[in-house]
């Protein structure tokens, strides 16, 4: 039986942690929930997830859609498109079978890379060997989450990329539902010895954009993400902002750009070990561009962006005397008036 490989590649860097991976999390179940009652997807399609930040590894092999179960989506440092294509090939390399002269191998894989912004690393040798070997013998296409891409980098990988643009429950729905009828039309036309190309919904029917990749599109940092740990817990959490540009500050005539508070997540700390490469950012934001400040996710204590004289960042609750959790330092907490940086991972 010939099978149909379906890829999803999910970028599981630190600006994702919040919304954009519960969604995603959702959408898979969504996703092989309807592949299920589709007679030529159960027929054909077998599905793989694999996540990277800045290592990958696979959440789910290659999978029959019967034996399928989405899995938690974990959290890593880094947006490393290098290392998530080396990943990717080896894997089709190993489990997508080949036609030869004896045999009647798989059809071309269809991949959805999903991805809300910038690789950290370079990617241009990969992208090159993509190019070069894989790009004819399989459909990829890639997923923007928001306006964060830079088109041209990833147009030397597919002519295909949408862009979702609502972050609200329903686009993200609806996005999905496009999903899940790409792969029900290539299941058919696959099935029906029609051909081994994707045969993708038209995204105009679910309010998605399909991104025009000849205009180049200068691409900002679009979050500062800021790793702390719990000092009750010793878990560790992630604190996001995103970027605003502001023409005004209270009572005063600031002009530039901020951060506000989008959330505070804790994270999986062997999973997130797993996929970060190691070694510390060197990028930092100052706390006068933050506005917000979080409770700490993991216990609750009131102040969860709280520095210690290490430089790291834990949660602090009503007690006289705190503990830093990165380094044992033991003092009471003070309110410094004038802005000091704070480090940041690299998302």
């Amino acid at each position: 039986m010939r099978r149909l490989p379906i890829y999803f590649l999910i970028d599981v860097s630190e600006s994702m942690a919040g919304t954009p991976v519960e969604q995603v999390q959702k959408g898979m179940r969504d996703i092989i929930q309807e592949l299920r009652s589709d007679p030529y997807a159960l027929e054909t399609a077998w599905v793989s997830v694999i996540a990277y930040a800045g290592r990958a590894e696979t959440l789910v092999p290659l999978s029959e859609l019967y034996t399928f179960y989405p899995p938690e989506i974990p959290i890593g440092s880094g947006t490393s498109l290098g290392a998530a294509l080396d990943y990717l090939m080896a894997d089709i390399d190993r489990n997508v079978v080949r036609t030869t002269a004896e045999q009647k191998g798989d059809w071309k894989p269809l991949i959805f890379l999903f991805t809300d912004g910038t690789p950290t690393d370079n990617p241009a040798p990969q992208i090159e060997r993509w190019a070069a070997r894989y790009g004819r013998r399989t459909n990829m296409v890639i997923i923007s989450i928001g306006d964060n891409i830079d088109p041209q980098v990833f147009s030397r990988l597919t002519e295909n990329i949408i862009r979702l643009n609502g972050t609200d429950e329903m686009s993200y729905k609806a996005f999905f539902k496009w999903i899940s009828a790409s792969i029900c039309s290539t299941s058919q036309s696959v099935s029906d010895n029609a051909g081994d190309d994707a045969c993708l919904a038209d995204p105009g029917r679910f309010n998605l954009e399909k991104v025009s990749t000849s205009q180049p599109r200068k691409v900002d940092e679009n979050f500062a993400v800021i790793l702390g740990k719990c000092q009750n817990t010793g878990r560790r959490y992630l604190v996001k902002y995103t970027r605003h540009r502001s023409h005004m500050r209270e009572f005063s005539n600031f002009e530039g750009t901020e951060f506000r508070l989008t959330g505070a997540y804790p994270i999986d700390d062997k999973a997130y070990d797993r996929l970060s490469l190691p070694g510390k950012s060197s990028a930092s934001v100052n706390s006068m561009e933050l506005i917000g400040s979080p409770a700490c996710p993991c216990c609750g204590n009131q102040y969860g962006l709280v520095q210690c004289n290490c430089g790291k960042v834990f949660c602090v609750g009503d007690m006289d005397v705190n503990k830093c959790p990165w380094c044992g330092l033991e003092g009471t907490v003070g309110v410094v008036e004038t802005g000091f940086d704070i480090s940041r991972t690299i998302g």
